[in-house]
């Protein structure tokens, strides 16, 4: 196979677009591209080898939801012989106290929020409306002798 040289058709993961796309190539380091640019969306990147970017949200949002369970529930991480046995009828979940603020401040929020109106078409408006009652005809002004 030939060494790619500049304006080549090459297959790349394109970030923008997020999937693998034609893209020419705009340079060229050790004989290998370096950068490309999608003939699609026309935006330039490094030379991905075809391959994705690991997600990077999914990490943080594992990390925090772990840290929200664990004050949630600090005794899930605990050992089996440092937990108090209670009957599971008495267990009762325990909140600390940023938690159970944030809880209730959650649903301050939702109740505080007006529900919207009910969105209706002019049309069905004027027929509902009262309709305005008739001028009374004036009368006329009888003529003068």
């Amino acid at each position: 196979m030939r060494e790619p040289r500049l304006g080549d058709d090459i297959d790349d993961y394109c970030v923008r677009c997020k999937r693998i796309m034609n893209h020419s190539i705009v340079s060229v380091i050790n004989a290998e591209p370096a950068k490309v640019r999608c003939r699609i969306c026309h935006s330039d990147h490094d030379f991905r080898h075809e391959q994705a970017p690991p997600p990077k949200v999914d990490a943080r949002k594992q990390a925090l939801f772990n840290e929200v369970l664990k004050k949630a529930n600090p005794l899930a991480g605990a050992a089996v012989d440092d937990a108090v046995e209670e009957p599971e009828e008495l267990a009762i979940p325990v909140m600390e106290e940023p938690v159970a603020a944030a809880v209730v401040a959650t649903v301050a929020t939702v109740a505080a929020k007006p529900k919207a109106k009910a969105v209706v078409p002019r049309a069905a408006a004027a027929a509902k409306a009262k309709p305005k009652p008739a001028a009374k005809a004036k009368p006329k002004a009888k003529a003068r002798k």
